[in-house]
């Protein structure tokens, strides 16, 4: 069998390299634009895909992502409905996601930016302090990081609520809501929100005025999901009314953020270049591997998304 490698923005081979080299004496692996046979290239690997990427493999069947998300994939044109799209499930990521988030809102409970302010002021106060018990978190997105982050959260004592499309089990100590009316009525109860959706056009700016209106006054943001998820204008209109007191953001529509944009220099606002959790490449060689696998037995591959939820 051979996989094809695609991506307009990454050299693919010499990123995962060694994890491609596991399989090399059953995987064929080839790089794309490939001016070879290509009726035979049954798999590929991708990220960012050009827009004619997939035209030449009329037999694809599967296309692996080398993280988590997979809009970059499903947005290209020549991705035909019947191809699998796979996503890859790494229990680290999650992990370091879940202390990243922790981070924040431990930061905002505790008031951290107002004394790193206080010390450049050279001035000695101290803030009133608020237990984990009266800061609600709500999260957005209810899948395998989201369970981590929440199951976390809740072991530090705050009360965490979460959301997703359609009704998950969630377990003791966390309250599940789902569906508009369920959105609406977590955010009524959330002082600190946290992003964790997949980009599907359902969710193309979810975080927007109404979102944050919403919330509690004073309230907090964390966005780790998609930069496209934010209404940036409307982010700026509520921090600067006092809706929100702040915001962590560490994915934005155009990246790397550009120079003199208003995020740089917000007071109350935290940048972090996309760096709040990655993919291992065990993971990544493990997903690789497995889809193969399953192509050859005729199975569906683990981690197929849903082409039409779109995760």
């Amino acid at each position: 069998m051979r996989c094809v490698l695609v991506s307009k923005s990454l050299d693919l081979r010499g990123y995962l390299g060694p994890q491609f080299m596991r399989a090399a004496d059953r995987i064929e692996i080839i790089s794309h634009p490939h001016e070879g046979p290509a009726m035979d290239v049954r798999l590929a690997v991708a990220w960012h895909p050009p827009d004619d990427a997939f035209e030449r493999y009329p037999n694809l069947q599967a296309v692996c992502s080398i993280g988590a998300g997979v809009d970059n994939i499903l947005a290209c044109p020549s991705l035909r409905p019947d191809v699998d799209v796979i996503r890859v499930v790494d229990p680290a990521q999650a992990q370091m996601m879940s202390g990243f988030v922790a981070w924040h809102v431990i930061g905002h409970q505790r008031r951290f930016a107002t004394y790193q302010a206080q010390q450049r002021e050279e001035r000695w106060q101290r803030l009133a302090l608020r237990r984990a018990q009266d800061v609600p978190v709500g999260i957005l997105g209810f899948g395998e990081i989201g369970r981590k982050v929440a199951a976390d959260l809740a072991l530090l004592h705050f009360p965490v609520m979460a959301w997703s499309r359609t009704a998950k089990p969630t377990p003791q100590g966390i309250t599940g809501f789902d569906g508009a009316a369920g959105l609406d009525a977590m955010l009524g109860q959330t002082e600190v929100l946290v992003n964790l959706l997949p980009l599907t056009p359902e969710t193309k700016g979810i975080l927007n005025q109404r979102t944050f209106a919403r919330m509690y006054r004073g309230g907090y943001l964390i966005q780790v999901g998609r930069g496209e998820h934010l209404v940036e204008a409307d982010l700026l209109a509520a921090l600067e009314d006092g809706q929100l007191a702040g915001a962590a953001l560490d994915v934005f529509s155009t990246e790397p953020l550009p120079p003199r944009h208003p995020f740089w220099r917000h007071p109350n606002i935290v940048v972090t270049p996309h760096d709040a959790c990655e993919v291992s490449m065990e993971a990544i060689g493990a997903t690789f591997r497995a889809t193969a696998e399953a192509i050859r037995a005729g199975r569906r591959p683990p981690h197929s998304i849903d082409r039409e939820r779109g995760y």
